[in-house]
């Protein structure tokens, strides 16, 4: 499904007029894999063939391939209506460690809050008893920390506050990348890889040499696998290549189905090397941050004032069932606050590592992509002899043999004159023999 749906936007990409060379370098993924993946969205979608003299094969799809696809496939409207569910179910759990970081610190707050009166009931009690009589009145203060409750789920567009980025998350929100971040920015790092790698081919018609494949490689091995240049049997196997030794020795290598397209592609560009981009510990702002880590701190300072007040049984009993409650969850109170602080702290320190080796690797394959601007001499001579077979086949409308759009006599009719012409020199050449 996840291909179906790879390929599917790699089609609508190119202009629905594609080959099998075309969808695998616009996705990166390996020849066969595309070329089944296009057969099977042909047959779905009912997409036409074209076929050249050459034996070159065009498939041109419907421009309203999505409303086809989903007309006909009850896999695609249950997946899309299961991501739909799905990003709802998702927002919950985001917000799920915010609501229950905060309704943690209410249950401790109002745990000794009545701990509190409950002592000192029973020390005005005792008074009484001494003196006779009397009564009192317990001036309790305003304990909660944090933002307004009913700021926390209002939209960001709508809070009235200081102007924010309409994609900046709230508060809640904020707590779980605070706790686990926004996810890794480089999941995509091999479909970039790949999708690089094939632009790079494409740009060079087809043919190029290790030394401009490197940059978007992370390991080349050492020693003699690199100097044999073994790194380039994933990229060969990947995309059907195949190596060319020149006359004087040197190894460049071919990709055939990357040299034929639909239709004559625009200059393509491909990046200087693979980048990958750096961690962020998280994407909320330095004021949502503080107020997590105020509302954490909160949270497990208070736990530990409980936790002395709550060595009384009797205080506890006397204070009601909430807190009888409470006590019977304090751990987990106790270690949800420890936790919420423990788990960032470690994180950054992660995050911190990671960065130094993402730069380290960017690095490496910059330093590749500079030493292209300095040729040797044997790398002058490989591409000089790269540039012998780069070639680009066009399927054009014009030279077509075949196609699927129209009855076999009509375009057997219509060719009727580039037929006899052929066969008019296929006869003079006998001939002449």
């Amino acid at each position: 499904m996840a291909q179906t749906k790879t390929i599917t936007q790699a089609v609508e990409r190119l202009g629905y007029r594609v080959t099998v060379g075309d969808v695998a370098a616009e996705a990166g993924l390996p020849v066969l894999e595309a070329q089944q993946g296009i057969l099977a969205l042909a047959t779905e979608a009912q997409a036409h063939l074209q076929v050249a003299e050459s034996g070159e094969i065009a498939y041109v799809f419907p421009k309203n391939l999505q409303a086809v696809l989903w007309s006909k496939s009850w896999r695609l409207r249950w997946q899309s209506n299961w991501e739909k569910v799905w990003r709802v179910l998702f927002y919950l759990i985001r917000i799920s460690f915010g609501v229950l970081l905060i309704l943690s610190l209410v249950l401790i707050v109002v745990a000794i809050t009545l701990l509190a009166v409950a002592a000192s009931s029973a020390n005005q009690q005792g008074d009484n008893r001494r003196r006779g009589g009397g009564g009192g009145m317990i001036f309790l203060p305003r304990m909660w920390i944090g933002p307004s409750p009913f700021r926390m789920f209002q939209p960001p567009g709508r809070r009235q506050v200081q102007p924010r980025t309409p994609s900046e998350m709230n508060f809640l929100e904020a707590v779980f990348s605070f706790l686990f971040g926004d996810g890794d920015p480089n999941a995509d790092l091999d479909e970039r890889r790949w999708q690089s790698i094939a632009q790079v081919i494409q740009a060079n018609d087809g043919v190029v040499v290790a030394e401009q494949i490197t940059p978007f490689l992370s390991d080349l091995g050492e020693g003699w696998d690199r100097d044999l240049e073994d790194f380039m049997v994933p990229v060969l196997s990947r995309f059907n290549g195949m190596p060319q030794v020149s006359p004087q020795g040197g190894i460049v290598y071919q990709f055939p189905e990357l040299q034929v397209t639909a239709k004559a592609q625009r200059k393509i560009t491909p990046p200087r090397f693979l980048q990958e981009l750096p961690r962020k510990f998280s994407q909320a702002t330095s004021g949502q941050i503080m107020g997590a880590i105020g509302l954490g701190s909160a949270n497990l300072i208070g736990a530990l004032v409980l936790r002395s007040m709550l060595q009384d049984p009797v205080l506890v009993a006397q204070a009601g069932s909430l807190v009888v409650f409470v006590s019977s969850i304090f751990w987990v109170l106790l270690g949800y606050g420890a936790a919420f602080l423990a788990v960032p702290l470690v994180r950054y320190f992660w995050v911190q590592r990671q960065n130094s080796r993402i730069e380290a690797r960017n690095a490496d394959r910059e330093q590749r992509a500079e030493a292209l601007k300095q040729i040797t001499d044997d790398q002058r001579e490989k591409l000089a002899f790269a540039q012998t077979l780069t070639a680009q086949t066009v399927l054009g409308t014009d030279d077509l043999a075949y196609t699927t759009e129209a009855d076999l006599t009509e375009q057997e009719i219509a060719q009727k004159d580039k037929i006899d012409t052929e066969w008019q020199r296929l006869l003079e050449q006998r001939g002449g023999k």
